[in-house]
């Protein structure tokens, strides 16, 4: 129940060996519930695990909890969150038996704006997105045999074929994604019964929440993913391909 920057890794074994891992499992766990996905990644991996969450809600987050007590769990410390999302990344941290790493992007944002020119995420997000979560993703992952994410297929087209288990070939190591099954109704269902931390923004309005710049609240009826870089082409912030 840590929020620390630090971990406890152990040795990783080398790609191939994991990238094996990756594909035996990923046929025999197709159909796998997502406990059953968080015990395999939890027997496989131990401490060479880790959970990404956006602190949109902890649904992932109490699910890994469960399946591995003390896990670490991945934070994107971009320098642009709402304050409600910290404010949820710190009750995570004091409610669930997790380890909160903070991956931070190599420079502050006033560091940026003198070396790249202010508001960055206006110009170019895309140049963004991969100084402030792309890079700081892979540069914590590369500690790490497995990760696993919270992306479900329903939440955009580009995610419709998401697997339980492949081998993240961008960042070298075995991706678990035991929610891909999940529709809305079934994690609107699992938050309400097992209390889970949400993010306020979410009863707010705010249905897919990035960081504070880049997201606006949806118009009523829209997609919920609309109001993410709202005005741009831009639909994915690149760590999930």
């Amino acid at each position: 129940m840590t929020a620390e920057t630090t971990t406890n890794v152990g040795v990783r074994r080398g790609d191939d060996e994991l990238r094996a891992l990756a594909e035996e499992a990923a046929p025999r766990l197709a159909d796998a519930t997502a406990e059953e996905a968080l015990r395999w990644a939890a027997d496989t991996f131990g401490e060479n695990l880790i959970v990404a969450s956006n602190m949109q809600d902890a649904a992932l987050v109490d699910l890994a909890a469960k399946a591995s007590p003390g896990v670490d769990v991945l934070f994107l410390e971009t320098g642009y969150h709402f304050a409600e999302t910290i404010g949820t990344r710190d009750a995570v941290a004091q409610v669930y038996d997790v380890s909160i790493v903070n991956a931070v992007p190599e420079q502050s944002v006033a560091e940026q704006d003198a070396s790249e020119g202010p508001n960055l995420f206006e110009r170019d997000p895309n140049r963004c997105c991969f100084l402030r979560k792309v890079v700081p993703l892979r540069n914590t992952l590369a500690r790490y045999e497995a990760w696993v994410t919270g992306v479900r297929r329903v939440e955009a087209p580009t995610r419709a074929n998401t697997p339980i288990v492949t081998w993240d070939e961008r960042n070298g190591l075995v991706k678990i994604n035991p929610l891909a099954a999940w529709s809305d109704e079934e994690m609107d269902a699992y938050i309400a019964e097992h209390g889970v931390l949400v993010n306020p923004l979410v009863p707010a309005g705010y249905p897919s929440i990035g960081c504070q710049p880049c997201t606006a609240k949806p118009a009523p009826g829209a997609d919920p993913r609309s109001g993410r870089w709202a005005g741009n082409s831009k639909t994915e912030c690149g760590l999930h391909g």
